[in-house]
């Protein structure tokens, strides 16, 4: 019996270390070691400072000038965690997934599909010169003949729900699980968006500086077999 116990015990533990070791911290608190920005602004004036930094231990995101703070790795089949808080007026932010060529659209943007971090639009998706299908397509998208992936077109498809951010000054937690084409989107455990038959399946992941002072925390990657249900 005490073997039976003390195998079952090696077992428990073997499962716990690799259910660990399959999740990553991409930020440790000190530095943006694994990341690297993106920031056109910086391109033309060696002056301007990025708009990306640790500050008591948070990654924050001052808004401007605009750009993108871009994983050195590539990750597929994952599952994104985070908390966010506006740190002062609410605005503009995202996160993006299947990131891959920089500055695909304005200049500005990585080629991407960008899950919304807009304060009472979190959970929206904006196609950036990839695509992905939602349930209720023209419903939500609007008219077919205008969708897009680049310039005036429709590239912005709306949530499926309201009410579920918390109040300013309070920790969000967004929950983004990607498998294979297919993308779905948690806020405050609350399911928020869905999408599938994307026109990409891997790429890095960024965090915006979009016009508001944002903080991050617990930004974790997880490899998944299976969307959540």
């Amino acid at each position: 019996m005490k073997k039976l116990v003390l195998l079952i015990s090696a077992l428990i533990l073997l499962v716990s270390q690799k259910s660990h070791s399959q999740t990553k911290e991409l930020l440790n608190g000190k530095d943006l070691k694994g990341w690297h920005v993106d920031v056109p602004e910086m391109d033309k004036d060696p002056a301007v400072k990025s708009p990306f930094l640790i500050r008591n231990g948070l990654l924050v995101s001052m808004g401007t000038p605009g750009g993108h703070l871009i994983t050195d790795a590539e990750y597929q089949n994952f599952r994104l965690t985070f908390q966010y808080r506006f740190a002062g007026k609410p605005g503009n932010c995202g996160a993006l997934v299947f990131v891959s060529t920089s500055r695909a659209l304005y200049e500005m943007f990585p080629k991407s599909i960008e899950i919304q971090m807009m304060n009472q639009n979190a959970g929206d998706f904006w196609c950036i010169q990839e695509d992905i299908t939602v349930p209720d397509m023209e419903k939500r998208r609007g008219p077919k003949e205008k969708w897009g992936v680049n310039g005036d077109k429709l590239r912005r498809i709306p949530n499926l729900t309201d009410g579920t951010e918390k109040p300013l000054g309070e920790w969000n937690s967004m929950t983004i699980e990607c498998l294979k084409n297919s993308i779905k989107v948690w806020l405050n455990g609350e399911l928020v968006n869905y999408g599938y038959n994307a026109t990409a399946e891997k790429g890095q992941i960024a965090l915006q500086s979009e016009g508001s002072e944002v903080e991050f925390k617990e930004v974790k990657v997880t490899s998944i077999k299976s969307l959540t249900k």
